[in-house]
C-alpha cells in the first residue's frame, strides 16, 4: 500500500483547478506543491507512529475523526473549507498540521514553495486543505481492514520513502523533516530518535 500514489489519485483535474484558483497558481504548480505537502505530512505521520504513544494517538484520531468519508466528495469538502463552512473535525486541517508538523509548518511551506515556484503564503493556504485528505486516506484504509495498528508505522515509513522520491523534493524535505524528526522541534506525540534519523537520511539523499 503506497499512500503517496493513493493521494495523487485524489488530485483530479477539477480539484487541482479549484485549488489553483484558490491560491492563485496554475495546475502544474499546484500539483507539484501538493506532492511536497503530501510528502511532508506522510513523513511527520511516520515519525508520530514510531513511538507507542504516538501510534496509539494516531490510531485513536483515525477512529474518532477520520473514517474516510470525506473522500466521497473531496471537491465538496474542499469547497466547504475554502468558504469556512466545514466545521467537521475530519476537515480540521490546521489542527492536523499542528499535531503532525508542529512549529515547522512555515519552514516546510517555504521549501515546498521554492521547489514549486509558489510563494510561502500560497503553500500555507494549500497545506490545511490537503491535510484532511491525507487523514481521510489513512482512515479509510484502517476502516476497510487494509491497515491495522501493527503495520501502520511500517506502511507509513514505506510511503514516506516513496513520497520523498516521487515528489522530487527529497533533499529539501530532508533538511526540514530531518530537524523535526530528530527532536529539534518535534510535533506533539512524535517519536524522533532512530526513525527520525532514518527518515532524515531518506529525504536527504542526493
Amino acid at each position: 500500500m503506497d499512500f503517496m500514489q493513493i493521494l495523487q489519485g485524489q488530485m483530479s483535474d477539477d480539484l487541482l483547478e479549484q485549488l489553483g484558483n484558490q491560491i492563485g497558481a496554475d495546475k502544474q504548480q499546484t500539483a507539484t506543491a501538493a506532492n511536497g505537502v503530501f510528502a511532508s505530512i506522510l513523513g511527520g505521520l511516520a515519525n508520530n507512529a514510531s513511538s507507542e504513544g504516538g501510534l496509539s494517538a494516531l490510531s485513536a484520531a483515525l477512529d474518532r475523526d477520520h473514517d474516510g468519508s470525506i473522500l466521497d466528495d473531496v471537491l465538496g469538502m474542499v469547497g466547504g473549507m475554502m468558504q469556512g463552512q466545514d466545521n467537521n473535525p475530519s476537515a480540521n486541517g490546521m489542527g492536523i498540521l499542528n499535531h503532525v508538523l508542529g512549529g515547522q509548518q512555515e519552514a516546510v511551506a517555504q521549501q515546498v514553495g521554492q521547489k514549486s515556484g509558489l510563494d510561502m503564503s500560497q503553500v500555507m493556504k494549500l497545506m490545511p486543505i490537503l491535510a484532511p485528505i491525507v487523514m481521510g486516506v489513512l482512515g479509510k484504509a484502517k476502516k476497510t481492514g487494509g491497515l491495522d495498528l501493527g503495520n501502520l508505522a511500517g506502511v507509513l515509513m514505506g510511503s514516506a520513502q516513496n513520497a520523498g522520491q516521487q515528489s522530487g523534493m527529497g533533499d529539501i524535505l530532508g533538511n526540514i523533516l530531518g530537524s523535526v524528526m530528530t527532536g529539534q522541534q518535534q510535533p506533539q506525540g512524535s517519536g524522533g530518535g532512530i526513525l527520525g534519523s532514518i527518515l532524515g537520511g531518506i529525504f536527504g539523499k542526493r
